[in-house]
């Protein structure tokens, strides 16, 4: 394990003698827990230490109980004095010469560590095969990555942050509505059915949020439970609502069994639990009545036309189905291995039904996914099918509020249409007011847009819709955008830099972090913010910004380019 400081230079230039006791009185704290796993202290640096430990189980616990104990020794900290450490682990063959340790395996921990965020948690491939389901802590695939005077590329993987810091965010307070997360659905079939049980889940979750009374969570937040012991009143706490539906899935040849049960989470007690069973040409059917009982046990007067705007049959065609579930699957692990993946699952599912609206619009989405992650290879060829597949969800999909969003944004973000774009987004709000993406790719488009202020209240209600979203880098770093398009740059910088440490190589929020401390006149913190921005994306010009950001206004595109030209962006 290789560990340092965050901004220690920054800190001790600041106050050089208060930094240092700082660092000791951590390291004290911090002693115990490592002896507790076992590990040793191998050498210390300056800010940094390496540690050695005797099973990588050890070294991910002990890991995770330094950043918790740290998050709480600096919760009282004021912001510029708090002292984050960032850890890189690794599983590899040292050398031992004496009491110190060299090698490969030492040289990645500390690359790793490089590139973890503020306060988290990086470790390889082969750790991350040794520990799944073995530790308290999950992690996200951060795809392959070219580590510094390392030869060949690995794979790499993040601690989401909300598990090692709770104290990050204040818990959110219960809506003035009924509220519900649908938690994961256990699997009891084969473990590669996974993606069938998340599917349905996934559905569920789409039909209760047409429920324009109901207030619903957003998938990618009560995914953050999968996999995990789950106490349904923390839950409840945690993401500030009311309702719990947990449940079950189980597939056998052509039958699926779906369990349900709906919990009032600050009692505990089960208001409504039923068993549904049927073919597998059944499974709209069979969703749409657990949606429909769910909603009838939370509220009693329900109109049935509500429960028929809950109900959607997006294709006859169940391999078509099953198709788009694992694309679905595949495109919410963020890398450009299982974009390619979801990408191929999305045109398999079109093959077999040519009119499936939203795997037109996912399709389209993968190709927005890959423009915001410089993932394009032919950007021309690839913004003209982004055209295409968009055009086909928007005229398949006109009450479908998947196919709507997905091409609203790819409208938006990839081809400048903005105003389509928005009009798209709009009517899949207006079909789903509880989806947090739509709100989410509503606020993206209207900072493009020009309306920084409507985008800043509509990625509000994202980020409450979906207040635990292991991507939720995506949302801050839209914030940020919106804060700089509106000429706030110290709150811009902020919400840049929270991006950042969820997603150290988050493209949007690094370049905003550069523009927003230029324009702000904090010309240090502009010149480290474009040093990263370059390291990350090397081929970056001033010239080929209107390539990368869809900015409609003038001022704005002048704006843009005024901060990360001063930030020292080459033309």
């Amino acid at each position: 394990m290789a560990a340092d400081v965050v901004g220690y230079s920054r800190l001790m230039a600041a106050d050089e003698a208060g930094t240092a006791r700082a660092l000791r009185g951590h390291r004290e704290a911090i002693s115990p827990i490592i002896t507790k796993q076992g590990g040793r202290i191998v050498k210390t640096i300056g800010d940094g230490v390496l540690l050695e430990f005797p099973s990588v189980v050890a070294a991910v616990a002990c890991g995770a109980a330094i950043q918790r104990l740290m998050s709480e020794r600096n919760a009282a900290a004021p912001a510029d004095q708090r002292m984050l450490f960032r850890i890189g682990i690794n599983l590899g063959d040292v050398l031992i010469e004496g009491d110190d340790i060299l090698g490969d395996g030492v040289n990645v921990a500390a690359r790793l560590e490089e590139i973890s965020e503020a306060g988290g948690i990086c470790i390889s491939e082969d750790v991350y095969r040794q520990i799944d389901g073995k530790v308290d802590v999950n992690f996200a695939d951060m795809g392959m990555h070219h580590l510094k005077n390392i030869a060949r590329p690995l794979r790499t993987y993040r601690a989401h942050l909300e598990q090692i810091m709770p104290l990050r965010a204040p818990r959110p307070a219960l809506p003035d509505r009924p509220s519900i997360a649908v938690l994961p659905f256990g699997n009891m079939s084969d473990a590669a059915e996974d993606y069938f049980g998340d599917g349905i889940v996934e559905e569920i979750t789409i039909g209760l949020s047409r429920i324009r009374w109901l207030f619903v969570i957003a998938r990618n937040s009560s995914f953050t439970y999968k996999g995990r012991p789950v106490d349904v009143k923390q839950v409840g706490r945690e993401l500030g609502v009311r309702y719990v539906l947990e449940g079950s899935v189980r597939r056998a040849a052509n039958r699926v069994r779906i369990s349900a049960e709906l919990v009032e989470a600050a009692t505990g007690i089960h208001i409504w639990a039923d068993r549904f069973e049927g073919g597998l040409e059944d499974i709209f059917e069979l969703q749409d009545q657990i949606t429909a009982n769910v909603v009838g046990a939370i509220g009693s007067k329900l109109e049935q036309a509500e429960i028929e705007r809950a109900k959607r049959k997006p294709t006859e065609n169940l391999d078509a189905y099953d198709y788009f579930l694992r694309g679905s699957a595949a495109l919410h692990r963020w890398n450009r291995e299982a974009n390619n993946e979801a990408l191929r699952l999305f045109y398999r599912a079109i093959e077999l039904d040519p009119e499936y609206a939203a795997a037109y619009g996912m399709a389209a989405r993968c190709y927005s996914q890959r423009k915001a992650s410089g993932w394009m290879v032919d950007r021309v060829e690839e913004t003209a099918e982004t055209e295409r597949l968009a055009r086909h969800a928007a005229a398949l999909g006109k009450d479908d509020a998947v196919a709507l969003c997905t091409a609203g944004i790819a409208f938006t973000y990839v081809l400048g249409a903005h105003d389509y774009g928005v009009d798209l987004l709009e009517r899949a709000l207006v079909l789903n007011p509880n989806w947090a993406s739509a709100w989410l790719f509503s606020g993206w488009a209207r900072i493009w847009l020009g309306e920084p202020e409507v985008a800043m209240d509509h990625l509000a209600r994202a980020m409450r819709l979906n207040p635990q979203d292991p991507q939720m880098s995506n949302a801050h770093a839209a914030m940020a955008a919106a804060y700089f398009f509106a000429g706030r740059y110290e709150d811009a910088s902020s919400w840049a830099h929270a991006a950042i440490r969820e997603q150290p190589v988050h493209f949007i929020a690094t370049c905003v972090a550069a523009a927003s401390h230029a324009l702000a006149g904090q010309a240090p913190e502009a010149a480290e913010a474009m040093a990263r921005l370059r390291q990350l994306y090397p081929d970056l010009r001033l010239s080929g910004l209107n390539d990368c950001f869809p900015i409609r206004r003038p001022e704005d595109a002048a704006r843009w380019a005024s901060g990360l030209e001063k930030a020292g962006l080459p033309q």
